[in-house]
């Protein structure tokens, strides 16, 4: 939960809204909502699902528990930012030669899939975007252009630099976890 509370707090210093939740209850978030701001709002998780852009991030096992209770996304955005990590070893979970992304699309039926928010470390993301004359850059995969395109401007917004690396299925595994991308702190120098 920590790094998603440092990450939400980029989204409300730029002014952006932010409905946050989990499966415990908005009462489970008084005190993280409180200290970031009047942005920032506690919700449940059927409310969560009516933004337009959704941020999925769970431990990759919890995703289906996670959304088991909206039945159709509607078209909505939901970023990925899922890893398909077994803890304690920090290795790739097998799966099955599956990409991660695709898993999720299949749990979040009827949305609109972007794989975003996941190659960096913890305190990367949540670290100030601008360094050394650069941003900091996020990877981006999906296999809608418009959501790339929606995606890609939000990141702008925060202050990263957005690279599209295109369609999930041919590029999901650059930033899957394990991939040739995941955990690369890279600065696109302005």
């Amino acid at each position: 939960m920590e790094v998603m509370r440092l990450h939400v707090g980029h989204f409300a210093s730029k002014g952006i809204e932010v409905s946050l939740a989990n499966n415990r209850g908005p009462g489970s978030l008084t005190d993280i909502v409180g200290k970031l701001g009047s942005k920032v709002k506690a919700v449940t998780v059927e409310e969560s699902v009516l933004a337009d852009v959704v941020i999925l991030a769970v431990p990759f096992p919890a995703v289906p528990d996670a959304v088991s209770s909206i039945s159709d996304w509607g078209g909505r955005i939901v970023i990925d930012a899922t890893n398909a990590v077994d803890l304690p070893a920090f290795t790739p979970t097998n799966l099955g030669g599956r990409l991660s992304s695709k898993i999720v699309a299949e749990a979040v039926s009827g949305a609109r899939v972007v794989k975003a928010f996941n190659t960096l470390a913890a305190a990367a993301l949540a670290s100030n975007p601008a360094e050394a004359g650069g941003r900091r850059v996020i990877f981006i995969s999906s296999d809608d252009a418009d959501a790339i395109a929606t995606v890609s401007a939000l990141c702008e917004r925060l202050g990263f630099y957005p690279i599209n690396l295109g369609r999930i299925s041919e590029c999901g595994r650059l930033q899957q976890f394990g991939g040739p991308f995941s955990t690369q702190n890279l600065i696109r120098i302005d």
